[in-house]
């Protein structure tokens, strides 16, 4: 089994990357493979609502969103991870996520029914906010969201401050515990001949009359 780790930041070993890295030891330390996504530093267009993903299966912009999709494929997990910007997530990480589940949210491979859960790091305060957001992606992904003893947040302003956060350290831990326990139900559950749900699709109710 191996989970992706999606490092949203712009820093490439900042504060998210090290609460990442605290998941990822756990997970390690279950059999787990994992490996941290960094999205880079780098302009990332937004979603142009050019409507290829529809026909191509993938997103038409051919950067690193498309790179990370090739990944998923593989992957049986996912942290999607960001620092607080102004109350959000990161702006590139925003517009990465906006496309990435334009693109593949419905196609039954890349995404759904695999779990996720969403870290957010801030200074102070966003952290609720941007989880928020994370979380809507992940649930309207049909993927299964992981929890924690907290909310999936640490603090920490300079790089390493996070380190200093006891309960934020835990919490990263526990949603490694948690995921790799689902994880592990998951592989249980298909090893007993549990079928995926084979959800609906098309209904789309446009409130405008």
């Amino acid at each position: 089994m191996k989970v992706l780790l999606v490092n949203g930041s712009p820093r490439k070993e900042g504060n998210t990357y090290l609460a990442l890295k605290e998941i990822a030891g756990v997970l390690e330390a279950q059999g787990i493979e994992t490996e941290i996504f960094w999205i880079g530093n780098e302009a990332i267009n937004g979603c142009i609502m050019c409507g290829g993903c529809r026909t191509e299966g993938r997103c038409a912009i051919n950067d690193i969103v498309t790179a990370f999709q090739d990944k998923a494929v593989q992957a049986d997990g996912f942290v999607f991870g960001a620092p607080v910007h102004f109350a959000g997530p990161a702006g590139n990480f925003c517009s990465f996520m906006d496309r990435l589940f334009y693109s593949c949210v419905n196609d039954g491979k890349t995404l759904a029914m695999k779990p996720a859960a969403a870290i957010t790091v801030a200074r102070r305060a966003g952290t609720s906010a941007s989880l928020d957001r994370i979380n809507k992606y992940i649930t309207y992904g049909h993927m299964p969201l992981i929890s924690s003893s907290y909310w999936n947040m640490a603090f920490g302003a300079k790089c390493g401050e996070v380190l200093q956060d006891e309960e934020g350290l835990q919490t990263m831990r526990n949603v490694g515990l948690n995921l790799a326990y689902v994880l592990r139900c998951i592989q249980a559950g298909q090893a007993a001949g549990v079928e995926r749900p084979q959800h609906e699709c098309g209904a789309r109710t446009n409130f405008i009359r």
